[in-house]
Formats: structure tokens, sequence, C-alpha cells
């Protein structure tokens, strides 16, 4: 079978990291076009991928016969606008979270995705592809532990840019958590609170970091979440799950640990691209896989949509100081 032919869109890190990887460890697929107003970052994305081409805009990549498929890497804020031609082409699509930024957008991208009478979007929540998250969701369907009573999440990056603000705390980061959590318990999150600790004085001087989300599911679960974006040492995503005979714990920097000299030695991740190195690589080759038969094979855009609620409640909460409930629309039946 021919390589699925790939259009990436947003050529930052985040697109970067996913062009080398589909060209030096996806099987089955290629990068055919890079998307980047920015020429210069294009043409180095681009040369990333023997034979790709770099474009500055969607609509210059849809006029092309070379694309099979869209990689969607842009900033949240500018998802929408490749999302609705692409689906009007009827391309297949992998869309970095979030699916949108906001629940009416969402909304929107929701009934142009069932106009075409096909699911075309997976929205792309790696840590679902995680080994250490899917053993955990293994664990509490079992019951082998009991029931899950509650989790302790905490998400914590070494430094932020100048462009990240208070509400992308919850939009950009908690994100992750909000979705993975409906995943480990397959139950909504119902309602938010977030509360604010001490201020780290390191923080840039606009942001408020860190802040403590409390998420509740419909199914009685409490998750606590510290978000914690400046805290220098290195990147660390942990949960540890509550359970009726027991704890679990995810997480843990993995690799060589040494004892000398009356000191420990070890190293932790400093970036979500080694942290999630092996979650990334199965979530992309899945999704080629499944795109090839028709399929998608991950997060839908109902789940986008979902999380981009619970996100709005989020945002909410962290204004009001108070607990703020999600609201959602019925399922549409598309979506079974």
């Amino acid at each position: 079978m021919t390589d699925l032919r790939i259009a990436v869109v947003g050529a930052g890190q985040m697109g970067a990291d996913h062009i080398n990887r589909i060209t030096e460890r996806i099987v089955g697929a290629s990068v055919s076009v890079v998307v980047e107003p920015d020429a210069a970052r294009g043409a180095a994305a681009a040369a990333l991928a023997p034979g790709a081409v770099a474009l500055s805009s969607f609509a210059e990549a849809l006029e092309r016969g070379d694309i099979d498929a869209v990689l969607v890497a842009t900033p949240g804020q500018f998802h929408e606008t490749v999302l609705l031609p692409a689906l009007a082409a009827g391309l297949p699509i992998l869309c970095e979270k979030p699916l949108t930024q906001d629940p009416v957008s969402s909304l929107r991208v929701l009934e142009a995705e069932q106009a075409g009478g096909k699911k075309l979007i997976q929205v792309g929540f790696m840590r679902r592809f995680d080994r250490e998250y899917m053993q955990l969701r293994e664990l509490i369907e079992n019951g082998n532990a009991g029931a899950l009573l509650a989790m302790h999440c905490a998400h914590r990056n070494p430094t932020t840019g100048e462009g990240y603000t208070d509400s992308m705390l919850i939009t950009d980061s908690v994100v992750h958590e909000i979705d993975v959590v409906r995943y480990l318990t397959d139950s909504p999150i119902v309602a938010v609170e977030v509360k604010r600790p001490k201020r780290n004085s390191l923080a840039p001087s606009w942001l408020n970091d860190p802040i403590l989300v409390l998420l509740e599911t419909e199914s009685g679960i409490l998750v606590d979440v510290e978000m914690n974006v400046n805290i220098q040492f290195g990147y660390q995503v942990k949960t540890e799950a509550v359970f009726e005979k027991g704890v679990a714990e995810i997480g843990r920097t993995a690799g060589l640990t040494r004892w000398q000299d009356g000191r420990i030695f070890g190293e932790e991740h400093t970036t979500f691209k080694t942290r999630f190195a092996d979650a990334y690589d199965a979530q992309i080759q899945r999704w080629v896989n499944a795109t090839k038969r028709g399929e998608i094979d991950g997060p839908s855009a109902w789940d986008g949509y979902l999380v981009a609620a619970s996100c709005e409640a989020g945002v909410k909460a962290q204004q009001t100081g108070e607990r703020e409930e999600v609201v959602y629309v019925p399922r549409p039946a598309f979506y079974n």
C-alpha cells in the first residue's frame, strides 16, 4: 500500500516534532506538504522530510493533488480555520489539542463533520496512548484494587514563554488532565473548582502560577490537579490513584538512578517531547493505520468538544474562585 501523504499545518515546536516523527519512525506515511506562514521556519521544517514542499497557506495546500490527510499543529486559536476547509475537502484529520478553544467553535466543527456524513477528526490527546495510563485504565476497569475513589495529579513544566496567559493554565495545560480523567474513569466531568496557592515569584509577572484544580466526575470521583508551569527543575506528569484496596502511581521518572558519596543522582525530563515520545509515536502510527482503513482510532471531535466545555468552566472558575458546573449539549447520535 502506498504511503499516506500528510500535510502538516503549523511548523512550530509540535509540528516540527511530528514531521521528524513521521519521517523517521512512522511506517506507511510521509509528509508531502508543510504549511507555515513563517517562510524560514516552514523551509526548515520541510527540510526534515525529503520531498516535502513548504507553503504559506492551507488554501494553497488544498489546491494540490498530493494530500491524503492533514495533521493540525497550529496554536489552538487557529484550529477552526484549518478544520473547516479540511472537512469540506473530505480529508482525514489529526488535530492537536485542543479541538478548538471554546465549546461554541467546537460545536461548529462538529456540525461541519456531521454534514460530511463521516467521522474524520481524531484529537491529539496523546496520554491515552501512553503505556502507564493504559495500565492504570486497565486496573480501574478490572477492579482488582476495588473501586477507584479519587486521584491526585501533578502537571509541572520548567518555565513558560511570554505568550503564556492565566487562562492557558486551563486551556493549554490542565486540558490534558481533563481529557485523561474522563478516559480513565469513563465518566464526564460535571464541575471544576480552582484555588490559588502562594504565587511562585519566579513565574512571569502577569501569571498567577501555580493553581490547584478540583475536577468532579459524574460518577463521584474527585481529582485534584497541581498545575505548576514555572517549577524550574524539569517536566513532570504524575498521577496517584486511590482505590478501595490500595494506591497506584504512574509517571515516576524512568532511567538510571545513582547513589554515591552520600547523595542520590538522577535525571528528569525537561520537555513533553521526551516524556511522551512513545505515546506520540503510538498515536501517530495508529492514526495512520486507521486512516487507511477509513476510520479513526482515538479521541473524536465529540471528545474534543467535551474537553472544551470543561475548560470553559475551568476558566470561569479561575475568575470567580467558585465551583463551576460544566454544561454540555446532548450527544448527537452521529457520535454514538
